[in-house]
């Protein structure tokens, strides 16, 4: 699964459909605000250790169909911590990410690039740090929005 916040969702959807044409159950979650959703999940955290059990946040909602093997693809234009968080709310492997320095110039799919934020590298992670068939990249794909 990709998660992602923000501007990159170009990308973020890009590289789903690039993964898909290799593998089955890709699927991609957009996250509005990771702050409200870490804050839901948090507060039914600390509902379920006062004691009820029932308590239970949005994303252990969204993120409940997943099978434990999943692994999650988290992509963010801003640090990659801010969405790593979300492995931990059931346990799943995450590849996060992110914009980790500052100061660099260049066009918008220079800097993606840099940063490892476009479809590409997130391809490449996909490919290299999961099991299952290697997606193939088409250039002709890499070059559209």
């Amino acid at each position: 699964m990709i998660a992602y916040q923000g501007a990159i969702a170009d990308e973020a959807v890009a590289a789903a459909g690039l993964i898909g044409e290799t593998r089955r159950d890709i699927g991609v979650l957009a996250v509005t605000s990771a702050d409200r959703l870490n804050a839901g999940w948090t507060a039914a955290q600390r509902e379920r250790a006062r004691g009820n059990a029932k308590a239970k946040s949005h994303i252990e909602t969204l993120l409940d169909p997943l099978p434990g093997n999943c692994v999650i693809v988290t992509v963010i234009d801003g640090h990659p911590a801010t969405l790593s968080w979300l492995g931990a709310v059931a346990g799943h492997k995450t590849i996060p990410h992110g914009v980790e320095h500052f100061g660099q110039t260049g066009t918008i799919s220079e800097l993606y690039s840099h940063f490892r934020i476009d479809r590409l590298s997130i391809v490449n992670s996909i490919n290299e740090l999961t099991h299952g068939r290697r997606a193939g990249i088409n250039p002709l794909l890499l070059s559209f929005p």
